[in-house]
């Protein structure tokens, strides 16, 4: 694994656990050049997710993508990087349970925005309004309504 500080190509593995749902193993390592720590995620290769797009095409599930979207709708907030992973695993979790090997990208973006709501607020409204492409306040204020339970 290469050292994202340095990129250094030899680790240790400092800590291994399981990821809270189970479809995943953490791994701190350890730079054996700079000593720098990160952390990894090992996941079971197997079928690839396609997403189809709105116009009808589709392309290869990218988890980096939908981590960078869910990153910055939470930029600021009190979440950190694990829990948009294991936001992820979830989802990641539920559809391989229900053996969809494609997802349109609505439902994805769908499934992303339950979680966010339990999650955060202010981070459901952002991705929200990016995903759902707000055009207007009336817009923001359905959403609202849609997490004020």
């Amino acid at each position: 694994m290469r050292c994202p500080s340095c990129g250094h190509l030899e680790s240790k593995v400092v800590d291994s656990r399981p990821s809270e749902d189970g479809a995943s193993i953490r791994r701190r390592r350890e730079c054996l050049s700079c000593g720098y720590r990160f952390t990894t995620y090992e996941r079971a290769g197997d079928n690839p997710l396609v997403i189809i797009k709105s116009d009808g095409s589709s392309e290869a599930y990218d988890r980096n993508k939908l981590f960078r979207g869910l990153l910055i709708a939470c930029a600021k907030r009190p979440i950190s990087s694990d829990q948009i992973s294991n936001l992820i695993d979830g989802i990641e979790f539920d559809l391989r349970n229900n053996f969809r090997n494609e997802i349109s990208s609505r439902d994805l973006g769908d499934m992303a925005l339950e979680r966010l709501a339990d999650l955060d607020e202010v981070a459901y409204i952002r991705f929200a309004s990016v995903y759902k492409d707000f055009q207007n306040a009336e817009e923001f204020r359905e959403a609202l309504k849609r997490i004020d339970h």
